[in-house]
């Protein structure tokens, strides 16, 4: 007999307090990328305890936790969980607010292991109710190139390969409870630019006597947008971005060099290498026509998410089952980017958003990367039992 929803929903309340505790913990004890070495102690121990199997090895911190079902070899799903802070000093005034100074969960990380890790217990409860084995990857280092997905899969992680995989990612923009879906194109690929100016410093009352590296800066940080707006095809989701510039010069001075950091994101490969060397050269270019030396630096960052149309519709179907239809929304892409990309490489993927604002909406709607960001925990126990229920029915 096949598993019910109520079956599930219950395992799903019955570790509800037990998976609060672990994203509070998580919370509390945030750790940077590749640093997640007390995350994947905790987590580790918590599996164990429960009787479920942990492999180690991947990417330094991963693990992958393995879930046997009935006839274990009848199919294999994959979830997913990363585990990595940011490194932001919370602002919230909370009985679990971060203890290490200066790095916060301002992403969820801790609610999707949390969720993840709640999934693995349902499953091990239910074990006897579904077919085949889950694998859940804990993953470290999904805020910092390279990646730590990328290496997850070099590590084996993907080894024997899933018929599919699912994550989940939290969203402010909606109440505890829904969740969303995109099929198709979802997020943006994510590559990092750095570009160091090169002129010829002076006083600043004696222009003509320099090579003036902050006025190369803005037209390049201005300049560099025609490559969006004039060069690239109208039908391609692009963004160019730059957050960072560093001129220390002062009032009367022009230092020698200027150094910009930005970011370049769109979703169709072939753009995405033109558009690399189209920085290049015309950042380049507008250097040299104030007499500044370039260095344009454009790192290769995640590829575009791609959600695997079969896999994600059958995806909302299963959640429309267990939620109800009005808690399963249709998405828009983002210009956000995901290394859960890596993933979908190589299988079918499908990564949908949980809501963990209010009901109301008027709670828990800092966004994610801010010093504020918190969730309604209400949105553990939907996290927590859709991800289940996805390994069980996709």
């Amino acid at each position: 007999m096949a598993i019910t929803k109520e079956q599930l929903l219950a395992s799903a309340q019955n570790q509800l307090e037990k998976v609060r505790q672990v994203r509070r913990h998580l919370h509390a004890h945030p750790e940077l990328s590749f640093q997640e070495h007390e995350t994947a102690y905790f987590l580790q121990a918590r599996l164990e305890e429960a009787g479920i199997e942990v492999k180690t090895g991947y990417a330094e911190t991963g693990l992958v936790a393995v879930i046997k079902g009935k006839n274990p070899d009848s199919r294999l799903f994959a979830l997913r969980g990363d585990m990595d802070a940011l490194p932001i000093k919370e602002e919230n005034t909370i009985d679990y607010r971060s203890q290490n100074e200066g790095v916060m969960h301002a992403c969820g990380h801790d609610v999707h292991s949390a969720c993840a890790l709640g999934a693995g217990l349902i499953l091990q409860e239910l074990k006897d109710e579904w077919e085949g084995t889950v694998h859940i990857l804990f993953q470290p280092g999904e805020e910092k190139l390279p990646g730590g997905a990328s290496l997850m899969i070099r590590d084996g992680a993907l080894n024997p390969l899933p018929k599919g995989i699912v994550g989940q990612h939290v969203f402010p923009e909606l109440p505890a409870g829904k969740v969303g879906f995109k099929p198709g194109m979802y997020m943006a690929s994510a590559d990092e630019i750095y570009i160091t100016l090169k002129g010829k410093g002076g006083h600043a009352a004696l222009p003509h006597k320099n090579k003036d590296a902050i006025a190369a800066m803005a037209q390049m940080i201005t300049g560099l947008q025609q490559v969006v707006s004039r060069m690239a095809p109208p039908a391609i989701p692009c963004v160019l971005s730059f957050g960072k510039v560093i001129a220390n010069g002062a009032t009367n001075v022009i230092p020698n060099e200027v150094y910009i950091e930005g970011t370049f994101r769109t979703m169709d490969e072939a753009w995405r290498a033109e558009a690399h060397d189209l920085i290049r050269k015309v950042g380049s270019k507008i250097a040299g026509s104030f007499g500044v030396e370039a260095d344009v630096d454009v790192r290769m960052g995640y590829p575009y998410v791609e959600n695997d149309p079969a896999l994600t519709m059958s995806a909302m179907d299963a959640a429309k089952e267990l939620l109800g239809a009005d808690n399963v929304v249709d998405l828009e892409i983002r210009m956000t980017g995901e290394d859960f990309a890596y993933y979908s490489q190589h299988m079918p993927g499908c990564f949908y958003r949980l809501g963990t604002s209010s009901p109301d909406g008027k709670q828990f709607t800092s966004p994610v990367h801010t010093p504020t960001f918190d969730i309604d925990e209400h949105a553990l126990l939907t996290g927590t039992a859709l991800m289940a229920w996805l390994a069980m029915k996709c």
